[in-house]
């Protein structure tokens, strides 16, 4: 069995209480898993010898929470709420669908920004309109395959239409635009969990780090018939039901509106609330949700930097945490974050947090940060027995970092520089499954210059089409702003709509 020896090297296994604290050793592995960690390992002499001095051995990195398919939109847009955003990033009047060849670009190119950051496994929330097809999302998965990234991917699903997923939609948008919108009928639960099956027998468990996740996009976007049928689906095959709810104002209102009850206590009357339940943003819950979430034995994704750029709020995680959820940490899309980097996820969330009050005891420590980042993110994938920690007998997803930078000299508190210090540009080397997929910055699986000239071929012409598709759906932007600007007003007390008002007008920022 081929044999790798990471030797003295400083270790951080982030394994219960004492896996905090670092401790010059060793690490071997023996095939995809870690064999041992300790002092003075002995390996086989056909041997891979890497020598630590100097490097810091942790776990991977955990993505909780990404959209693949924004990856080509970095640096697009800025000054723009989420549903206003969506119409652009996410347009209603859509033009052709991604090819195959950019489709795999795309995805490839998430997977080496994501191992060269330091990320071994992401739960990516792949969305393709208007259609679900297999050969795809076989793409997709081929990318992550040929990368070398662990991953949960899903063919995220909607099947109400938007206007009937936002408050005072049906009020603001005028009849003949609410008509060039209806876009006939939408998939049904049957058709979606039958291509669902179709995705688990023909992807899941692929080459031993890939897996399907079930995810139902939002509960204001899915029927119950949807939302019920795919969290029974995931929990006879033990995947995640991964689903975005109340992310913004407008969501918290939503739920008001449309149901007579929030969004979380809707999920958890339909029965969908559980350990297989992976939530991300949460971030207008209150105590009642909370406490349903935490007896429920939820995940929570926290998306700090995509929740401060498309303004959305702040999530309550200390009050998260103390329910009872598990607290994972992800990126959201590279299209509301800009970056794949968890390190930068892990600042910002801990600034964040200490802005929330002056009660210092209520913040995020850097140790709780790096465990969601980790050993969260994980349990939030179903995949805590898998990694998440440095620990004999779990898989050898692993990352190295270079000590000898300035982001560690000198060196105070490990968990600390990793959190404030450090970025993704400090890791070194990448190992997933127990094969070194990215060493001295360089991807190993394939020819990443060949990959970036192909993107600097072949995507201009894209984003050159999505302009166009960007400038047809401009006309509904004071719409939706209104929308927005209307949930806020009557989520705040201050203002409730009636009667009719004009639209204010507003020149968002595009590139």
């Amino acid at each position: 069995m081929k044999q790798i020896l990471i030797r003295g090297a400083t270790v951080l296994t982030l394994n219960g209480t004492n896996g905090t604290q670092p401790a010059v050793g060793d690490v071997l592995i023996e095939g995809t898993q870690i064999a041992a960690i300790g002092p003075d390992l002995e390996a086989s002499n056909e041997a891979l010898i890497i020598e630590g001095h100097g490097k810091l051995v942790m776990p991977g990195l955990v993505n909780a929470h990404t959209h693949s398919s924004e990856t080509f939109f970095r640096g697009r847009y800025e000054k723009m709420p989420l549903e206003v955003w969506l119409l652009y990033a996410y347009p209603l009047l859509m033009g052709p669908v991604i090819d195959k060849e950019l489709l795999h670009l795309r995805s490839l190119l998430l997977a080496t920004e994501s191992l060269k950051a330091g990320v071994t496994t992401l739960s990516d929330c792949f969305f393709d309109p208007p259609r679900h097809e297999l050969d795809r999302l076989g793409t997709v998965f081929g990318a992550y395959e040929l990368a070398g990234i662990r991953a949960n991917v899903s063919s995220g699903v909607m099947n109400i239409p938007t206007l009937d997923a936002l408050p005072f939609a049906r009020d603001v948008v005028p009849t003949d635009i609410q008509q060039q919108l209806d876009f006939g009928p939408p998939i049904t639960a049957r058709a979606y969990v039958d291509y669902c099956r179709s995705a688990i027998d023909a992807f899941d468990g692929r080459s031993g780090r890939l897996r399907f996740m079930v995810a139902p996009s939002a509960p204001q976007r899915c029927t119950a018939d949807l939302l019920t049928a795919c969290f029974e689906l995931a929990v006879a095959h033990d995947l995640p039901f991964h689903c975005h709810v109340l992310e913004t104002i407008t969501q918290a209102v939503t739920g008001p509106e449309l149901y007579g009850r929030s969004l979380i206590r809707y999920l958890d009357e339909l029965g969908v609330l559980g350990r297989n339940t992976t939530i991300a943003h949460s971030v207008w819950v209150d105590d009642a949700d909370m406490a349903v979430m935490g007896a429920a034995g939820v995940s929570v994704v926290h998306n700090a930097v995509s929740n401060l750029k498309l303004g959305a709020g702040v999530a309550p995680v200390r009050r998260l945490m103390e329910a009872g959820v598990t607290l994972a940490l992800g990126t959201d899309g590279v299209s509301s974050n800009d970056t794949a980097s968890i390190f930068d996820v892990m600042r910002v969330a801990g600034l964040l947090h200490g802005a929330s009050g002056p009660d210092a005891d209520s913040w995020l420590s850097s140790v709780e940060l790096l465990q969601a980042a980790t050993i969260g993110g994980a349990s939030s994938a179903l995949m805590e027995d898998v990694c998440g920690s440095l620990e004999p007998g779990k898989a050898a997803d692993i990352i190295m970092l270079d000590l000898q930078d300035c982001a560690f000299t000198p060196m105070n508190d490990i968990a600390r520089h990793l959190v404030y210090a450090a970025n993704g540009s400090n890791v070194d080397t990448t190992i997933v499954a127990g094969e070194v997929v990215m060493r001295g910055r360089r991807m190993t699986r394939f020819d990443e210059d060949a990959l970036f000239e192909e993107i600097r071929e072949h995507v201009p012409a894209y984003l050159k089409a999505h302009t166009e598709v960007e400038q047809r759906n401009r006309f509904l932007e004071p719409y939706f702003a209104e929308i927005h600007r209307r949930a806020a007003a009557s989520h705040s007390g201050v203002y409730r709509y009636a009667g009719d008002a004009p639209l204010r007008q507003k020149n968002w920022q595009l590139r």
